[in-house]
């Protein structure tokens, strides 16, 4: 199954998540499918491709819940 997830990056104990599509039988920091943007979750801040991002979830990806609640906040509706 095709997953919309967060990928770990940034230094330590500052993460910096990717929002990535990628096969979810792949590992956190595996190869992705398609790159979506960032979110820093210190400072609420990040870049994330909405419409990239409704065009994957038309496909059939499934967003996980904490990368659906971060693409809420940046203007996804259901």
């Amino acid at each position: 199954m095709v997953k919309i997830r967060l990928a770990r990056a940034g230094r330590k104990k500052h993460p910096v998540f990717r929002m990535v599509v990628m096969d979810s039988k792949k590992p956190r920091e595996g190869k992705a499918i398609e790159y979506l943007g960032t979110y820093d979750p210190i400072l609420k801040t990040g870049n994330v491709n909405v419409e990239k991002a409704k065009e994957w979830i038309s496909k059939g990806a499934q967003p996980t819940e904490r990368a659906l609640k971060i693409l809420k906040s940046f203007g996804l509706e259901n």
